[in-house]
């Protein structure tokens, strides 16, 4: 399975990104979607969460009100939408796909795109 991302760059500070991340050699619609962050010097932290239906989703305090996930499993892809950016937002963006299958897990994970929000 593959995940590639795309939509990040520079933006000022208030404005606005679309990140999306297309899907291929797996089962799409059976895979919880998440996108992950990491700052330089910081631990990657969870974003958001969409279950594979579409039906539930969770968000980092720091980002909820700003931001949307959504997905569209007809077009394996999923996305997310970034209102009000804040320089702090500034970080390597990436999307995982998850499940569990007898608790035994798999994932996969996209090669990041750098979004950076000037002030």
């Amino acid at each position: 399975g593959q995940l590639v991302e795309s939509g990040g760059g520079l933006v000022q500070s208030g404005g606005s990104l679309r990140l999306s991340c297309a899907a291929s050699g797996f089962t799409f619609s059976a895979y919880d979607m998440s996108w992950y962050r990491q700052a330089p010097g910081k631990e990657r932290e969870l974003v958001a969460r969409i279950d594979n239906h579409g039906g539930y989703t969770n968000y980092a305090d720091s980002v909820k009100g700003r931001f949307t996930v959504s997905r569209d499993n007809a077009k394996n892809r999923v996305y997310l939408q970034m209102n009000s950016l804040k320089p702090e937002d500034t970080a390597v963006y990436s999307c995982n796909a998850h499940l569990s299958v007898w608790g035994i897990p798999r994932d996969y994970w996209g090669q990041g795109t750098q979004v950076t929000v000037s002030s």
